[in-house]
């Protein structure tokens, strides 16, 4: 009799411990994101033997890189509870200072860092409207958007601006490391930084912790006001990052550049399994989201869907990746 109780309670430990095993998994965001890249992939290359070849990858890669790119700042507001509406309008008049300092004739070094102090500027300007003013995020960066798109047309007056420029700096957007284009690299590299900062230093801690529950991280010692004006310092500088390496890709800084290009960011990182509550995210989970989007994107070109339907597309992927996400949580306990 003993020998069946102790049979018994083996196989209820492992059951437990299969139930745990899963609920461990579950908890994985990223990994339930990049599943869901892998099985929309698999999909796609079985409808149409082009998706699966180098330059289609490539090309993938780099049209999504920029948004991928923005999406790193722009998670880490989400996970202080925020959001930054301004970062496509802070990509385009990067882009757009950058050729401005062209047009005039000033080193390169001193153009591109031009289109990164404009990230800084507004960063620093949403941050502050934010933390000392207390205004709601929101409405904070939808008036700087507001502002970045409105200054974009005053100075070109809906004119393309089109500068001669070193053939050095198309690198940033056209050149190749191997066959993986050059913003890709950016991508990957900034993905590899931020993620190590976001998990292993005590910056990344504290910005959890503001997201998390403001109130007990500022009991605890967390300047909650100063995390949360760095981390929209640094998605406008992060935008701008993007907003730079647009204009070496096209070597036109169009007025409507980074339009509608939030929508994108924040798509990314929603589908990544950042929570619009605050607290919970990841960058690589919003590069994953993006990339989701990217090959989502892709595939309606290459299958020859009306392209129209691409939003509508994207719009369900972030509903099942959320709602999936609220599943995930309850099953898993989080």
């Amino acid at each position: 009799m003993s020998g069946e109780t102790h049979a018994g309670a083996s196989a209820a430990a492992r059951q437990a411990g299969r139930r745990a095993g899963w609920r461990a998994v579950l908890r994985i965001r990223e990994l339930n994101v990049l599943s869901a890249l892998l099985v929309v992939g698999a999909l796609i290359s079985v409808a149409t033997p082009y998706f699966l070849t180098t330059d289609n990858l490539m090309g993938v890669f780099r049209s999504f890189s920029l948004v991928a790119i923005m999406s790193i700042g722009m998670v880490m507001v989400i996970i202080t509870g925020g959001i930054d509406l301004s970062v496509g309008s802070v990509m385009g008049l990067s882009s757009l200072t950058t050729a401005i300092g062209f047009a005039n004739g000033l080193p390169t070094a001193l153009c591109v860092a031009g289109g990164l102090l404009v990230g800084l500027v507004f960063g620093l300007f949403n941050g502050l409207l934010v933390t000392r003013i207390h205004l709601p995020p929101f409405i904070a960066t939808l008036g700087s958007l507001s502002i970045g798109r409105g200054l974009m047309y005053i100075v070109t007056h809906g004119v393309p601006l089109t500068p001669d420029t070193p053939d050095v700096f198309a690198i940033f957007g056209q050149g190749y490391v191997g066959v993986v284009p050059v913003p890709v690299v950016i991508m990957l590299v900034m993905m590899v930084v931020f993620s190590i900062i976001m998990r292993r230093t005590r910056f990344g801690r504290h910005v959890y912790a503001t997201g998390g529950n403001e109130t007990a991280a500022r009991l605890s010692g967390v300047k909650t006001n100063r995390i949360k004006l760095l981390v929209y310092m640094l998605s406008g500088v992060i935008a701008a990052v993007a907003g730079v390496i647009s204009f070496s890709r096209y070597l036109s800084a169009e007025p409507a550049s980074g339009f509608g290009a939030e929508l994108d960011v924040i798509a990314a990182a929603a589908i990544g399994g950042a929570s619009l509550s605050g607290g919970v995210g990841s960058v690589e989970g919003a590069i994953i989201g993006a990339a989701l989007a990217g090959i989502i994107s892709n595939g309606v070109v290459l299958m020859n869907i009306n392209t129209y339907a691409q939003q509508a597309i994207t719009g369900a992927v972030i509903l099942i990746a959320v709602s999936l996400d609220m599943w995930r949580s309850r099953s898993g306990g989080d």
